[in-house]
């Protein structure tokens, strides 16, 4: 009972955040009434990770000059920041029985003379040391406050620190060993922009780290879960989550700062005590010039793979259209459809896919068949690049098109079943992402689109095929991207019940460090970049085609044991419309990617 109370007690006090003196108290007096029934598992001197950071395979080249890209410090406005991925080891632990999971805290190191750390860095022991976080100083622009001439200074040290969460589970007066999280109490009118991590009891310095005035910061949301302690520690909860800024894609200003949100609930939507960085320079001078862009592209440009047995392989769009590419449109005869000129001149521009054009296959059998099958020759990458992450980050964009997508197979256990019609349609676009740091010109991920999602892979995941040069892999007849050879499932990999994805290496390739052309980018004004005729085109590349799919898929159904008949029914009703042929897919433009971030 008094075990039971001691707990509560204790457990109010870490959520309440009222300081480490209470925190020992509390914890001494449990351990004395033999309370001790949770622990957090320490990582001891000889397994504490090593702090030498990833590095890309090849060398960074000297980029071409120009711009403020790759000049490893970014204006903000009133604030510059340098990207610091040199760290220090403060803390590790681990997170699972048998001690081979675990998460370690940073502090950055090598910070350049007058900027000021913004909160310390975690990640997971499993992967490569691969992170950042930012610095900054303020500009020599004094701000008013209330049209006053009193200076607001941007950065401010904090007031005080709160114990956000303690390891501590032992007698040691000096605590020394344990883990620490404190958060920033910012001055009225400031943010914190992260949290400090300690060995001992001892409040950080005043000075650890800078709070920043309130109009220069953005606000930001939890990302994804680093660490969760709740299923094992429940004395001491914990969760750790990366952050990342609500407002992204285009038009978005916020910047990611690179540190961490810690929580005692385990729900991302605990609202965030901390913010992340605005960019306040409309004109975004750290992004890439068009030589730039070139050399970046030429320089990490990822080789297309396309599966060995694949038959409906890209094309360019000019090919496409030349070779027989009919536009049609609601309300006329369409017996027999326009001829589309080689640059889509003659196709409907902007506006919004109103459902009134889509362009589809001639009905000459051979004529159809040659374009179905794509023209690897012709094919290229159509690149469209963006600001990311408020400018401090380069998204490339490289866009692939397939004249047509074919049928889906669908794996249930041992069986693998081919759709005839399922998944099959007319003008695919698909596409993959590179993010740079325009820091330093550094590949920091890619983007891999598969159907209707898709996931962000860190350069420490990748292969590569040459150099800094990634691999991308295209599934047979979908043509969706993975980082690796093989079979992925898109539905319950664990019960092996969805649609295959099969991935490999073959002759069939398009090199898009050689191959590509640069479609848009809206940064560099008008006329720097010239967008092709038919990027306008807003409507349907494919006609609309409903299937029956039901009958297939209750065919499927029907063969199965019944005690599994159920579980593959659901899966079914989650898988994507566009597999079922729903409608026409749309082009680049018409993708929600194309002005906002990617789906992750």
């Amino acid at each position: 009972m008094i075990c039971g109370v001691i707990n509560a007690i204790i457990n109010f006090v870490t959520i309440s955040q009222l300081g480490s003196l209470i925190l020992r108290i509390i914890r001494w007096v449990r351990k004395m009434l033999g309370c001790e029934c949770f622990y957090w598992s320490k990582v001891t001197d000889q397994s504490q990770p090593g702090t030498e950071f990833y590095n890309l395979p090849g060398p960074i080249p000297t980029w071409p000059q120009g711009s403020g890209f790759s000049t490893t410090s970014i204006s903000l406005g009133e604030l510059e920041v340098c990207q610091i991925t040199k760290f220090e080891f403060i803390w590790a632990c681990n997170t699972s029985t048998d001690g081979k999971q675990g998460v370690s805290f940073y502090k950055p190191i090598g910070i350049p003379d007058g900027f000021f750390s913004l909160g310390h860095f975690c990640q997971c022991n499993e992967k490569p040391l691969r992170g950042f976080v930012l610095v900054a100083h303020g500009a020599t622009r004094d701000k008013p406050l209330n049209n006053s001439n009193n200076y607001v200074p941007p950065l401010l040290n904090p007031l005080d620190y709160l114990l956000v969460w303690s390891s501590h589970d032992s007698n040691d007066e000096n605590f020394n060993g344990d883990g620490y999280i404190w958060l920033p109490q910012a001055p009225e009118g400031y943010k914190a922009l992260g949290v400090v991590v300690t060995n001992n009891s001892e409040k950080p310095k005043s000075d650890e780290v800078k709070c920043v005035r309130v109009d220069l910061t953005d606000t930001c949301e939890a990302h994804r879960l680093i660490v969760n302690s709740h299923s094992r520690f429940s004395n001491l909860p914990l969760s750790i989550w990366s952050t990342r800024p609500l407002h992204r894609g285009i038009y978005g200003r916020g910047v990611s700062v690179g540190t961490f949100f810690a929580s005692s609930y385990s729900s991302s939507t605990e609202e965030i005590n901390i913010a992340c960085l605005k960019n306040l320079d409309q004109n975004l001078h750290a992004m890439p010039n068009i030589d730039q862009i070139h050399a970046l592209i030429k320089h990490y440009g990822p080789t297309l793979f396309f599966h060995p047995d694949e038959i409906y392989l890209p094309s360019s769009v000019s090919w496409f259209f030349r070779n027989g590419a009919l536009l049609y449109s609601k309300g006329k005869d369409n017996s027999s459809g326009e001829a589309i000129d080689t640059e889509g001149s003659n196709l409907p521009s902007g506006g919004t896919n109103d459902r009134k054009y889509w362009i589809d296959l001639p009905s000459d059998n051979n004529q159809r068949e040659n374009l179905m099958h794509g023209d690897l020759d012709s094919a290229k990458l159509y690149i469209h690049v963006k600001p990311a992450l408020g400018g401090t980050f380069t998204d490339i964009v490289m866009w692939v098109f397939c004249p047509f997508n074919g049928p889906a197979t669908v794996k249930v256990g041992m069986m693998n079943i081919a759709f005839k019609k399922i998944g099959r349609h007319v003008g695919d676009w698909e596409h993959f992402t590179l993010r740079i740091s325009n820091f330093t010109g550094e590949l920091w991920s890619i983007y891999f689109s598969q159907h209707s999602g898709g996931e962000w892979v860190d350069a420490f995941d990748l292969e590569f095929i040459e150099g800094n040069k990634a691999v991308i892999y295209s599934s047979r007849a979908g043509h969706a991207s993975f980082p690796h050879p093989g079979n992925y499932i898109q539905g319950s990999s664990k019960l092996g019940i969805g649609i295959r994805n099969d991935v490999g290496k073959s002759n069939y390739c398009v090199d898009s460090s050689e191959k590509y052309e640069i479609i848009a980018a809206e940064y560099l004004g008008d006329g720097v970049v010239k967008e092709p005729c038919w990027l306008e085109y807003m409507r349907e590349w494919g006609p609309t085609i409903v299937y029956d799919s039901r009958t297939e898929l209750d065919k499927i159904i029907k063969v199965l044991p019944v005690m599994v008949r159920y579980s593959v029914e659901n899966i079914f009703n989650k898988l994507p419309l566009e597999l079922y042929g729903e409608e026409g897919p749309t082009g680049p433009k018409e993708k929600n990617n194309w002005i906002g971030d990617e789906r992750w």
